[in-house]
């Protein structure tokens, strides 16, 4: 009897005890503002109450895919073409395989005249190649945006990319800064500062769209229209991880990264500023 008590004390006591450790736990964890449950590695396009969830690798060849047609002079409408394309063939990953020698982003065939293996798998090369393709199908600015992917790819299955339009063109929005300040990235482990990386990654993907140069903190982004020093900051966030950028500064609006939550971006209403500041680094002190 005495030691069914004694079990049952104990059991009570640590019961109890377990109770105060997940309060302290719980309580220390809302005072740093820290999740119990780590956040899951995700990007966000929010365009006129629509969201469109993307993964940081989708986002990265979502940031190229868009890029290459700024650098282009295209439209955000060829870029949501391109989107729907890519999700439909790769799910927006650069696969090394496919159906036959199908390969890379856009699934394009060596066979096909596409290029060769090692231009398929280059992400701006199968980009660049699909943005040729598409100012060449009649009426691709107006027509039925399934129809026009189809023209492009002439898939087996012709209405496939009908099903990713809509988040295609929220995506496309954002990424080409149609729609400021409507981009954001959370990574639990980003990689370490690399401001070098993230410009060649920005001057591949824009050219001349694009003026960059290196400051003390980071990059200084100089474009020609205020939709494309968004379109510079949604890029940049979409690759964020890869290159462990700190912040964004365009105007009066600014973007600070978490490993912890999605960052909204603050500040005020988005202005007319066509240079965006992106950090890798606190200032130092001269």
């Amino acid at each position: 009897m005495k030691a069914s008590k004694a079990l049952a004390v104990a059991a009570l006591i640590l019961v109890v005890v377990t109770g105060l450790v997940a309060g302290v736990i719980t309580l220390w964890a809302n005072s740093k503002q820290i999740p119990l449950i780590p956040v899951q590695d995700h990007c966000e396009a929010t365009v006129n109450g629509e969201v469109t969830t993307v993964d940081l690798e989708q986002a990265r060849n979502a940031a190229i895919i868009t890029g290459v047609s700024i650098k282009r002079g295209l439209k955000p409408r060829a870029a949501s073409i391109a989107l729907a394309t890519a999700y439909q063939e790769s799910d927006i990953r650069n696969l090394d395989y496919g159906h036959s020698d199908s390969l890379g982003l856009f699934q394009q065939r060596t066979s096909q005249g596409w290029g060769t293996t090692a231009q398929i798998m280059d992400p701006w090369y199968s980009s660049k190649a699909f943005y040729q393709a598409l100012v060449k199908v009649k009426n691709w600015q107006t027509g039925d945006i399934n129809n026009v992917a189809q023209k492009v790819q002439r898939s087996a299955y012709p209405d496939a990319y009908r099903k990713h339009v809509a988040k295609a063109k929220v995506l496309a929005s954002s990424l080409t800064g149609e729609t400021p300040a409507s981009f954001s990235c959370v990574a639990n482990s980003p990689a370490a500062s690399d401001a070098a990386g993230m410009k060649t990654f920005l001057s591949k993907s824009l050219g001349a769209t694009a003026t960059i140069t290196t400051t003390d903190t980071g990059l200084k982004v100089v474009t020609k229209t205020p939709q494309n020093a968004w379109a510079v900051a949604h890029l940049a966030i979409g690759a964020a991880s890869d290159y462990g950028l700190l912040t964004v500064n365009i105007g009066t609006s600014s973007w600070a990264r978490s490993t912890t939550a999605l960052p909204a971006w603050s500040g005020t209403s988005p202005s007319e500023a066509t240079e965006v500041a992106l950090g890798f680094t606190t200032a130092t002190a001269k």
